[in-house]
């Protein structure tokens, strides 16, 4: 997709980013959104137009790009001078046992979770969604597909509803000319939203729709109920009206990249902890255990109790590796500083 030329306000820069900046900032370059992060580079969006940017591994030791971003690009180098801090940023930990961060999408205002009204809905897959949406301050929505397909749509909004009564719904046909017109609550002007899910759910042709088309997606293959056409990479378009869409690729594997806050899921779980008799109870059988009583009497789901856990571990670990993260990018800093230090004591002899 091509891009011309945008003006700040168009691209929703907002005067928190501004004042980020100083006056020797904006001498030495311009703020560009990020509207593509690639295999082979990244891409930038201002006035000038779309342009491919060099990232120097100063600004990847801070942090991973992500479509979203915006970032201070010098102004004859097309180079980024430095990252803009974010608002709304969700990222995950990448697949594997490296325990890397991966940004996904950044400064946004809603995040769209996107499933099928067949057997991709996966309650346990939604909480996790949730909870990345929430301990970032981002609204989230739950978008059902296939809706068209489905013959009892009303139960997985009620399935949803159960895992977060408060959190809005929305099923439609994600082909039909109306699912723009669902989602246009969320798509005023100067707003960011991006859309996340399993591949094949219907994210592409949801952007599809509000881009008027620009993207070309496959048929659905009847064995999987899956769509053909994957997104590989991670994109921002404009969408008629003033709003920004980003699409992203499915993920196989999502866990949390933050030591996040889980009562915004999970509160009918930590309120009933609440009510055990020990602070530090484990909840394993342990005497006076309120969880265990209502685990027993039916007033709390198994699944939904194991996924609190997991999804609880998984944010203490996240929170030990953001500070080893940390350490190590300070640690850079200091190494970085001593060899321009040792090379103008050469220099200077």
């Amino acid at each position: 997709m091509s891009f011309h030329g945008y003006s700040l306000d168009q691209l929703d820069w907002r005067p928190d980013y501004a004042r980020s900046l100083t006056l020797e900032d904006f001498e030495a370059g311009f703020p560009a959104r990020v509207v593509a992060v690639h295999r082979s580079g990244v891409v930038t969006l201002s006035a000038r137009g779309a342009i491919p940017v060099v990232v120097p591994p100063s600004v990847h030791a801070e942090a991973s790009l992500a479509v979203g971003d915006w970032v201070l690009v010098e102004h004859d180098a097309d180079r980024v001078l430095r990252l803009v801090p974010r608002q709304g940023l969700i990222e995950r930990i990448a697949a594997g046992g490296d325990h890397r961060r991966q940004a996904i999408a950044a400064n946004l205002d809603t995040l769209f979770v996107v499933t099928s009204c067949n057997t991709d809905f996966n309650a346990s897959r939604l909480e996790r969604y949730l909870a990345l949406a929430f301990d970032v301050g981002v609204e989230p929505v739950v978008v059902l597909t296939r809706a068209d397909l489905c013959e009892d749509v009303a139960t997985y909004v009620d399935a949803v509803i159960a895992v977060s009564p408060h959190v809005a719904v929305v099923a439609l046909d994600a082909t039909a000319p109306a699912a723009a017109e669902r989602l246009a609550p969320w798509m005023g002007a100067g707003r960011t939203v991006a859309f996340v899910g399993s591949s094949g759910v219907g994210k592409s042709t949801l952007t599809n729709r509000l881009i008027d088309g620009a993207q070309l997606t496959g048929g659905i293959r009847e064995d999987d109920a899956r769509g053909r056409h994957t997104t590989t990479a991670r994109e921002m378009f404009p969408v008629p009206g003033g709003a920004w869409v980003i699409d992203t690729p499915g993920m196989r594997e999502l866990r949390l990249a933050a030591a996040a806050p889980l009562e915004a899921v999970f509160d009918d779980v930590e309120t009933i902890a609440a009510g055990c008799r020990f602070r530090d109870c484990r909840h394993e059988g342990d005497n006076g255990c309120a969880v265990r009583q209502a685990l027993d009497d039916g007033r709390l789901d198994e699944r939904r109790f194991t996924n609190y856990r997991k999804l609880r571990r998984e944010s203490e670990e996240a929170g030990r590796s953001e500070w080893e993260r940390r350490e190590r990018s300070r640690q850079f800093g200091s190494q970085a500083k001593q060899v321009m230090q040792d090379k103008r004591n050469r220099q200077g002899r």
